[in-house]
Order: C-alpha cells, then structure tokens, then sequence
C-alpha cells in the first residue's frame, strides 16, 4: 500500500467527492473533513455537531477512506437507524468510491455488517427442529400456525433467490416469530467449521466481506455488543465514526440490557427435554413456573431491595439451569441435527442462567447509587396478554464506553444534535469522558459532584461546524408562555385553540410533536371537525406512507409522536410549521431514569439536568430540527409548553436549540406563518 505521503490531501479529494455527486462545497463541510483528518492522524477523540445540510456523511467518509487507504486499514462507521445505513451503503459510498478511485489509484471497498440474528441461517431453516419454537406456543392457534406457514414458506422461497441472506432486502418484511424460525443469535451458532452449510454462511460472507473493506458500516447494538464481549464481532479496525451520536448511550444501553420472563424459562425446559433425563428438564419448567407465580404477585416498578420470594425462584432457576446444563455434557461428535439442537439449547440455558445470577448479584451493594445493574419489573405484551418480565440494565454505560470503546481507538462522534445547553459536556457526561476544555455557556460542565480530572483520561475536543441555514432569518421560535402549563388530563382546551390558529395560518403544512400517542389522537379528533385541511395521525397508517402523503399534498398536516420527531425529512413548501405541545421530559417513573437521576443527586450533582433535562433537549432539538430541511425552507417551530420559557431549566433548553429568531407574540406568529403561504396578513 502507499504510504500517508503518497495520498491526495483530504481538500482535494472532498473535492472530487462534491463534484462527483453535484454538491456545493461548504464551509462547514471543509472544517469538519479537516479536523477529522486531524483527530484520526492525532489519535485524539472528536465530537463534531453538523447541522443538517452540512454534508457531514462525505465530511468523515473522505477523510476515512483515505486513512484506510493509506495505511491499510479498516474503519468502522455506526450509525443508529437502518435509513442511514441504507443512505450510506447504497448511495454515498457508492458514488463516492468511483469518484475517488482515479486519486487513490484503487477503488475504495465498503461493506455492510449487522448482528448474527439479522441474518438467514441456511443450517436451522432446513433443520427439523428449527420449526418447533413458535408452534408449540401456538398449538391452539390454528389461524397463528397457519399466518406463520406461509411466512415461513416464503422464507424457503426466498432463500434461494437472495445472495446476503439480509432480514431488511426482504420486502415485505415478516414478523419477528417467523424470522426467528430460520435465524440465530451468536451463541445458537454452530460456527462454520462445525456447521453442515458452514461455506454457504451469509452471517460468515457478510463478516469476511466486511474484513475485507476499507469502510465498514454498522449499527450502536453491533458497536456495543463488540465492546463487551471477549471475541470480536466486527473486524480488526483502528478507527470508528458513530454518526448519529446523540443515540449511542440508549442503543449501548439496550444492548447491555438483560431480561428474564417464565416464557424463557419454559422455552430452555422444552429445548433441554429433548436431550436430557425429563426429570431434569421438568425441574426448570417447574422454576419457570414458580418465577411466574412470583412476579404475579410483585407490583411492577424498581427494586430497591430484592424481594424473598424472588430471590428463591431465581435461585431455584439458576441450580435447574446448571443441572440441565451438566446433563448435556461436554462438546461431543454428532450428526449435524444433534448438534443443531444442543447449541440451540445451551443458548437458552446460558442465557437463562447468566440472567438469573445478573439479577441476584445485582443487590451486592448495598447503595443503590453505587450498584452497577438497576433492576425493576415491567408488564409487556398487548392489554388482556401481558406477561411480567425481569430486566437489569447498567446505571451508567460510561464506564464500558470509556474502557472498551474509547480506550482502544480514535473515536469521532457526530450529529446534529450534540451541543446541549451551548456544550458538549452533557453527552460527554453520559459517555464517560471528562469534562471539555472549553468553558460551558450553561453551566453543566464542572457540576459538583464531577469525578476530579485524570490525567489518563481519554483526550477529546469538541467542534461546532455550524448549519448552512441562516436559522435567525430563515425561522421563528414561538414561546406561548401565556398557556397554561401542561396537565395530566390530555390537552387543554387553550392548547386545542393555539394548534387550531397555528394550523389555519399556515393553510395546512404543519408537522405536530406530541409527548404521547394519546395527546396526538385527542388533537387529531377534536381539530378534524374545526379544520379545513386534512389531518393524518400515526398509527392510520404506516409512518412511512404517512409521511409520503403528508410531503406530496401541501394543505395535509401530519400528528405523531416519538418516531416523528426525529425521522421526517420533508424539505419545501409541505412543512411550514412545528408544533411542540410540551417539553419532552422522560416518564418520572421510569426505573433507569429514576436510578440514574438519583445516583447524579448522591454524588452532589443536579440529577434532573444531567438526566431528565438532557434527555428533553435532545428530542427538542431533534424536533425542532424538522423545520428547516432545504436552503429555500422559512417557517415557524412552536413550543407551547411555557416552562420552556419560565422555568430556572429552560435557559438550558433554549440554549440547545438552532437560533431562530424568538418570539412569545402569537399575533406576529401568525402573521409570518400568512405571509409565507401569500395570504393576506
């Protein structure tokens, strides 16, 4: 390979990568590409907020590739949901290998890697006892048994068309019960020595494929799972950008969550009765059983303390699980079918028991502020079918992030929303970095309680390359403090009026915020018969095409809740208006919430602005980031919740918002929104 000299600068080869795929340089652009380049040569960690606009996915992706291109090596970009890692692998790589192949005298390699369970497993779909999991849970369904055969027989079907065996290529997709019929985790895995269609693999060609690429692209949950494990999951790499930052402490979070239910247990019991003494397996069901009739009698929420009569069913599973897992005995030759269905069942088995101990042990410490798991009971499942399941979760993933993600390799993190309250230092917080060096606007950076600085902390800087938007001229933030603040019984009839204004001004064109399903329903049903414009809600229909009709017809308003917030791009004249209707704090009975606030408060620091008030800002920013999604976009982004202006925390908030030009004036609100659709003011 070349060496780093022999390379074209990353200036001329973004370039080429603007031109190639008729883009206008900026400057924004220009300094991020530059300071990545640096931070990768440096070895020093960077965070980098580009707003949208900016082109921030060729801003890291020129300067990765030319990295690993002259050093032979692999990067590794993360990123939080499958529409970008579509975005990049089918159109900005792509496009950006060609254009950069004539400078680097080779054409740059990329690859897609997801996690084992993405995959189609040739070995279970032919295998008989893969088929009996989601049957015997449903023998007394026949119209269930009957959907999952004709999702199964499109999957055999399929199988032999496909070349990646990848879940997201099959449209339409299948439910989860059916996809886990002809799939496995890591731990169900033969491995492909040991497997009869080892060669035919898709999990083993995607990670050879992958081995062998200059860019590698995958998800939070992968990067995560590569982390904590001791056996890598993703390929030898020096380098990792995680796009979509502000997403990585929840998706590490849930990937280091543990769960434990009776289904999982009854589900380990049935899979070890096929190849140990039935009195063995009967001994787990039982434990299974018991767990059940425990949890039944637990009220759902946090456990402070570890209740008796929980510690004794979880004790009783952990012994059945290592009796049945003695009885399978030590690794042995069989046939590919016995060898099948053993894996299969020590997967259920370890998890199970690895569970059980998690959550016995967790309750060690007697602080609950100094315990590495919280631990809580939950309800799942539709209403009249709810079952109880056990979960633990780490109090914090700092610690795990700081030591196995930026301990190993220079890290770049990036979004559009990462500079909270005018710092970084709120999400540095959270990924177990120390404070920046920079002062902070907000007064989050050195909160008492902060660990004292270490010397041999991971080093990092922070850049904010800005927006190409003019957000002062090009939108209006409008504060209704004159509202009352929000209650617990739905929206108010002020609230209903002020949406109803907002939207006739506009003429349509407006994209609604909720806090909830049911604030955004109750909004949907009371202003269809006061307003002339059409109003979907999520939930009519899938969000994808909701969001398709909401764009092509400018008068159609769309209300949602939480995924909108951060996945609607709808630049031009079909989005005019964001309505916010209160501050997006996280339920305050949410049991790692909670948890994480009070250890914040134990260490002497402010647990409602490191955890609540940071959560809030992050999704303000990601919603009121809908507004301005083209160069040509004006409109307005309403907030009217009035803590945001009236409470001590809402000079945080405001701070993390884009700067438009702020108004608490409902009349001149209008006003704008008239003037922008050329009515008469």
């Amino acid at each position: 390979m070349p060496a780093d000299r022999d390379v074209p600068g990353v200036a001329e080869l973004l370039e080429a990568a603007v031109d190639a795929v008729g883009g206008v340089r900026r400057e924004g652009q220009d300094t991020m590409a530059q300071a990545v380049r640096k931070a990768i040569a440096d070895g020093e960690h960077l965070a980098v907020q580009a707003g949208t606009g900016t082109g921030k996915s060729l801003a890291y992706l020129v300067p990765s590739i030319r990295h690993a291109v002259a050093h032979d090596a692999t990067v590794v970009v993360s990123t939080a949901t499958i529409a970008l890692q579509r975005q990049l692998v089918d159109r900005d790589l792509p496009r950006l290998a060609k254009a950069l192949k004539p400078l680097l005298g080779r054409l740059p390699t990329f690859a897609i890697l997801k996690g084992r369970r993405n995959y189609l497993c040739l070995n279970k779909l032919h295998g008989d006892e893969a088929m009996v999991d989601e049957a015997e849970e449903q023998l007394f369904d026949p119209f269930a048994i009957s959907a999952m055969g004709r999702h199964v027989k499109r999957l055999h079907e399929w199988a032999s068309d496909t070349e990646t065996g990848d879940r997201d290529e099959l449209v339409p997709g299948v439910p989860d019960s059916a996809w886990r019929q002809v799939s496995v985790t890591a731990r169900e895995c033969l491995g492909a020595a040991r497997c009869p269609v080892g060669e035919d693999c898709f999990a083993e060609k995607a990670r050879a494929e992958a081995g062998r690429s200059d860019v590698v692209v995958t998800n939070h949950a992968l990067l995560a799972i590569d982390a904590m494990g001791d056996a890598a999951v993703l390929p030898e790499h020096d380098v990792v950008i995680v796009d979509e930052a502000h997403e990585l402490v929840d998706r590490v979070t849930g990937a280091a969550t543990a769960e434990l239910t009776s289904g999982t247990v009854g589900a380990a019991a049935r899979r070890c009765g096929r190849l140990v003494d039935q009195a063995v397996a009967d001994r787990l069901a039982e434990a299974g059983e018991g767990l059940a009739m425990v949890l039944e009698d637990l009220p759902p929420g946090r456990w402070e303390t570890l209740p008796q009569a929980a510690a004794g069913a979880l004790s009783v599973i952990r012994d059945a699980a290592a009796s049945c897992r003695q009885s399978l005995g030590g690794e042995r030759r069989e046939d590919p079918e016995g060898a099948t269905g053993r894996k299969l069942a020590l997967a259920l088995l370890d998890e199970v028991s690895e569970v059980a101990v998690r959550l016995l042990s967790a309750f060690d410490e007697p602080d609950p502020a100094k315990r590495h798991d919280v631990v809580w009971l939950a309800e799942q499942g539709p209403d009249g079918a709810r079952t109880r399941v056990l979960r633990a979760a780490p109090l914090s993933v700092g610690g795990l992030l700081r030591d196995r993600l930026f301990g190993q390799r220079t890290t770049v993190l990036t979004s559009a929303t990462l500079a909270l309250g005018g710092s970084f230092d709120a999400l540095a917080r959270q990924w177990g970095l120390p404070p920046s060096r920079l002062p902070s606007s907000a007064g989050v950076a050195a909160q008492a309680g902060d660990p004292v600085p270490d010397p041999d902390a991971p080093r990092w800087s922070g850049l904010d390359v800005g927006s190409p938007f003019s957000h002062a001229r090009s939108g209006i933030l409008y504060l209704a403090k004159r509202l009352p603040p929000p209650g617990r019984d739905g929206l108010a009839p002020s609230y209903l009026d002020e949406i109803a204004g907002l939207v006739e001004a506009a003429d349509g064109r407006t994209l609604g915020l909720f806090s909830s399903m049911r604030a955004a329903k109750q909004a949907t049903e009371a202003l269809r018969d006061r307003l002339d414009v059409p109003l979907l809600c999520q939930g009519e229909d899938s969000t994808m095409l909701l969001v398709k009709r909401f764009a092509e017809d400018e008068q159609t308003c769309l209300f949602g809740t939480l995924s909108l917030w951060q996945g609607v791009d709808v630049p031009g004249p079909s989005l005019s208006c964001v309505i916010i209707d209160r501050i997006p704090f996280p339920r305050p009975d949410d049991p790692l919430v909670a948890a994480r606030q009070r250890a914040a408060d134990s260490r002497g620091g402010n647990g409602f602005l490191t955890v609540s008030a940071t959560h809030a800002a992050l999704l303000l920013a990601q919603g009121a980031g809908r507004l301005l999604r083209g160069m040509d976009d004006r409109g307005v982004v309403a907030i009217l919740d009035p803590r945001i202006a009236t409470a001590r925390y809402g000079g945080f908030l405001r701070a993390s918002l884009p700067p438009f030009w702020t108004t608490d004036d409902p009349e001149k609100v209008r006003a704008a929104l008239r003037r922008l659709r050329g009515a008469p003011v």
